[in-house]
């Protein structure tokens, strides 16, 4: 049974991820993570999400993954013991020492992270050897590559499937640091790759146009039946800084199709599965590397693309049969008289046209304006907490 590996940048988005498909998630603690201005855990926290997926037969892995310089490595070994206090089931890590000392030193699991570069079986044999258990691959690897790589090695083989993409060499970018001083490999990116630049000779602007260096999301849909196939161990969502909407509708779409193709063995059709995914994407996509070297095409040379989608409107946190009633959290304008879709943990969805609404002090509502409102809405369907609403 194949892994899909979904992102969370806290206990809220950690619990919306295993609650619609993931079967394990990547957190980053508050030390020694790359994803410095994420809302990460705290170590209670990181027990209470451990806790949390273990009662639901799931996992948790922590992101380890800075390149520590010197003045980072203080406290080190007193926090991997602190995770394997707390039950975690890996920690990711690009740094030798960072992998050498949990190894040493505590029974935590290790997976190399991507930053590391492996493209190659023997790389992935040599830190086999060293005791690594995984190895997330380079992103710069297709996927007939990856077919070939597979058999050679002893590693269990993860590979990512979806979400941002670094302009630069498997995430080792320096543009941040020399522009912003946000130190790109030690948590501080500051997608520099995404400004708009001009080309300058001789302080006389050359270039007709501004342009970009980044490149477009991944998407590989269309690419998950043969890395299933092949012997991918773990297809991994990126995007930690994502919301929930994001990390429910992408996790629930990639659960649906991964299932189906277990179920009936082809997949006919990936029109449905992308269609959902759009409804939460706000950047264009690619298959990035996944069929050979990127073109043109896979690149935002001269655009941006993003265009936040407004269709989720919001959360709910109860429902009371009786009164066919629940109770939500507005996230997005909405207003009686909407045809509203709810999207449900388990990936099904149902729709109803909202004809009542009012604030907790039964003060009716006709327009829900203010986010994060708190409100009451006639359901004529059971729903469950983290149900989301969607604009139809």
């Amino acid at each position: 049974m194949i892994e899909l590996l979904a992102p969370a940048g806290d206990l809220e988005k950690l619990k919306i991820a295993l609650m619609y498909g993931a079967d394990a998630v990547f957190i980053g603690g508050q030390d020694f993570s790359l994803r410095a201005r994420a809302s990460n855990f705290t170590l209670d926290d990181i027990k209470e999400a451990t806790q949390f997926a273990h009662e639901r037969s799931k996992k948790v892995y922590v992101t380890t993954n800075i390149i520590p310089h010197n003045e980072d490595m203080e406290g080190l070994l007193t926090y991997l013991k602190a995770l394997e206090d707390a039950k975690v089931d890996a920690i990711i890590s690009a740094s030798p020492f960072i992998i050498d000392t949990a190894l040493k030193h505590t029974s935590l699991e290790v997976h190399l992270s991507t930053q590391q570069s492996a493209m190659n079986a023997e790389t992935v044999n040599f830190w086999h050897r060293r005791g690594i258990k995984r190895v997330v691959l380079a992103r710069e690897l297709d996927k007939y590559q990856i077919q070939r790589l597979i058999p050679k090695t002893k590693a269990d083989i993860e590979v990512f499937i979806h979400g941002g993409m670094c302009m630069s060499y498997s995430g080792r970018c320096s543009l941040s640091n020399n522009m912003t001083d946000r130190d790109a490999n030690r948590g501080g990116c500051a997608h520099s790759c995404r400004w708009n630049y001009q080309l300058v000779q001789e302080n006389q602007v050359v270039s007709e146009h501004t342009f970009s260096m980044s490149s477009k999301d991944l998407e590989a849909l269309e690419q998950i039946p043969f890395l299933i196939d092949s012997g991918v161990k773990s297809l991994k969502i990126e995007g930690r800084m994502k919301s929930l909407h994001y990390i429910a509708t992408v996790v629930s779409t990639y659960r649906k199709l991964i299932d189906d193709y277990e179920k009936f063995k082809r997949i006919d059709d990936f029109n449905p599965y992308m269609i959902e995914l759009q409804k939460a994407e706000n950047r264009l996509a690619s298959h990035g590397y996944l069929e050979g070297l990127p073109g043109v095409e896979q690149q935002l040379y001269q655009m941006r693309s993003e265009k936040p989608t407004q269709l989720f409107i919001g959360l709910i946190q109860s429902y009371d049969p009786l009164k066919n009633e629940a109770i939500i959290e507005q996230r997005n304008y909405f207003e009686c008289g909407d045809e509203i879709e709810v999207f449900h943990p388990n990936g099904k969805t149902d729709y109803f046209t909202l004809t009542k609404m009012t604030d907790l002090e039964n003060n009716d509502v006709p327009v829900a304006r203010h986010p994060k409102q708190v409100l009451k809405i006639d359901i004529p369907f059971a729903v469950e907490p983290y149900a989301m609403l969607r604009k139809k």
